[in-house]
C-alpha cells in the first residue's frame, strides 16, 4: 500500500482522569492535525521556521501553548506587552495561512463520569477523531492509501497504553466496525521541533476554552473555526462527548 499524501498530528489538552476532575478545567480535548505533504513541507514549515528566527535568532525554541500563554521558558520575553502583542499578532497569521484540517473531540468529563460504567475518554477520543479522519478521506477518494498519525512521546506506560488502543481502534473496535488497516501510529520526542506538532499543541486548549466559555473571547478560535473539518460521526452529547469539526450529535435514546 503505498503512502498518502497527508500526514497527521495529535495532540491533547487536559488529562484524561475521571477520579481527579479540575473544576476550572474539566474537559479533555484531543486535537488531530491533519495536512497535505506538499503543502507542509514547502510552506507551513519554512513560514514557522521563519518566524522563529524573526523572534529568537534561532529555529530550536518549541512553540507550547503552556509556555506562551504562562511566559515561561523561551517565553519570558512576551511579559513586556508591545512585544507579546506583536508576538502573538504574527502567530495568528502565519496559523490562519497554514492550511490543515482539525478533527477533534472534546470531553466534559463532568457528564461523562456520570456513567455507570464510563469508559475510557481517551480511547473515546481517539476513536471518535480517526472515525472523522477516516470519513474525510473516504468522501475524497484518498482513504485506501497509508498514513501516518504522530503523537507526542509522554513516557513507556502511557505510550504502550496508547498504542494499544490505536491499534484496537484500527482492528475495527470502532463506532461504524471498520477496519482501518492503513492509519499508521507513530510517536515523536518532546524535542523533535515538529512544526504539525505545534499546530496541534496550540489548536488542542482553545477548542477547550470554547466549549467552557463559548462567549469568552478566544483570539485562536476565530482562526481555528475555519479549520473544522465538518464530516458525520455519530457522538452522544448526553455523555458529555462532543466534536466541534461538526460531527453529528446522536439523537437521545
Amino acid at each position: 500500500m503505498e503512502n498518502g499524501e497527508y500526514i497527521f498530528y495529535a495532540d491533547e489538552s487536559g488529562d484524561h482522569s475521571l477520579v481527579s476532575i479540575d473544576e476550572a478545567y474539566p474537559v479533555f480535548v484531543l486535537s488531530v492535525c491533519g495536512f497535505k505533504i506538499l503543502e507542509y513541507t514547502q510552506k507551513t514549515v519554512p513560514s514557522f521556521q521563519k518566524f522563529k528566527f524573526r523572534y529568537f535568532g534561532h529555529d530550536m525554541a518549541v512553540l507550547h501553548e503552556r509556555e506562551i500563554r504562562k511566559q515561561i521558558g523561551d517565553f519570558t520575553f512576551l511579559t513586556n506587552i508591545e512585544v507579546r502583542e506583536n508576538f502573538l499578532r504574527d502567530l495568528t497569521k502565519i496559523v490562519d495561512a497554514a492550511r490543515f484540517d482539525i478533527f477533534s473531540c472534546i470531553i466534559d468529563k463532568r457528564k461523562f463520569r456520570a456513567d455507570f460504567f464510563p469508559d475510557n475518554p481517551y480511547r473515546i477520543a481517539l476513536s471518535i477523531c480517526l472515525m472523522a479522519v477516516h470519513r474525510h478521506l473516504k468522501n475524497i477518494g484518498k482513504h485506501e492509501q497509508t498514513y501516518y498519525f504522530v503523537f507526542e512521546k509522554r513516557g513507556e506506560k502511557e505510550d504502550k497504553e496508547l498504542e494499544l488502543e490505536f491499534r484496537r481502534i484500527v482492528a475495527g473496535e470502532n463506532q461504524i466496525r471498520v477496519r482501518l488497516d492503513s492509519f499508521k501510529l507513530r510517536f515523536a520526542d518532546k524535542k523533535s521541533n515538529s512544526t504539525g506538532m505545534q499546530l496541534a499543541d496550540l489548536t488542542a486548549r482553545p477548542l477547550g476554552l470554547s466549549y467552557l466559555h463559548p462567549q469568552q473571547s478566544n483570539r485562536a478560535m476565530s482562526i481555528i473555526q475555519s479549520k473544522l473539518c465538518k464530516v458525520r460521526i455519530p457522538v452522544n452529547t448526553e455523555r458529555g462527548i462532543y466534536a466541534p469539526s461538526g460531527i453529528k450529535a446522536k439523537s437521545p435514546g
